[in-house]
């Protein structure tokens, strides 16, 4: 019994997949990709050379222009701020007096705990604020 190029190639092709999965590294999966692209190729009726030139340019080709659109979006910070890096830079509401021991605002709907940047400076209620920074359960603001 003889098996068929393309099958071979179909068996290459799976043989990738299976580090793909336990390694989690992509490169495995482009080239699962040019094998099933040689097993096409095998399918029509390609050469054995034709069939390997098919793996190695869809391949290579996979390899040179997924990693770096890949590695482009790995390195790019999420553009949705979440948490308290949300609060940086919001306003709030003075609700009771807020000067450099503390006081109280409204931001983002909650009542925070505040104290003013300035040490020397104070802010009175109903007066609007930015907040700084969070440091812990204290909104620092200015």
């Amino acid at each position: 019994m003889d098996i068929d190029a393309w099958v071979w190639w179909l068996i290459g092709a799976v043989a990738l997949g299976i580090p793909l999965v336990l390694t989690a590294m992509p490169e495995f999966g482009m080239l699962a990709v040019g094998a099933v692209a040689a097993s096409v190729t095998a399918g029509l009726g390609g050469g054995t050379v034709l069939q390997v030139v098919v793996f190695a340019a869809v391949s290579v080709a996979l390899i040179g222009v997924v990693r770096p659109v890949a590695a482009r979006h790995r390195a790019q910070r999420p553009e949705l701020a979440t948490g308290i890096d949300a609060l940086r830079g919001r306003s709030a509401v003075v609700l009771e007096r807020v000067d450099g021991s503390g006081g109280r605002i409204k931001l983002a709907g909650e009542i925070w705990s505040a104290r003013a940047l300035d040490t020397d400076r104070a802010y009175e209620a109903g007066q609007e604020v930015d907040v700084v920074e969070i440091d812990g359960a204290t909104a620092v603001v200015m």
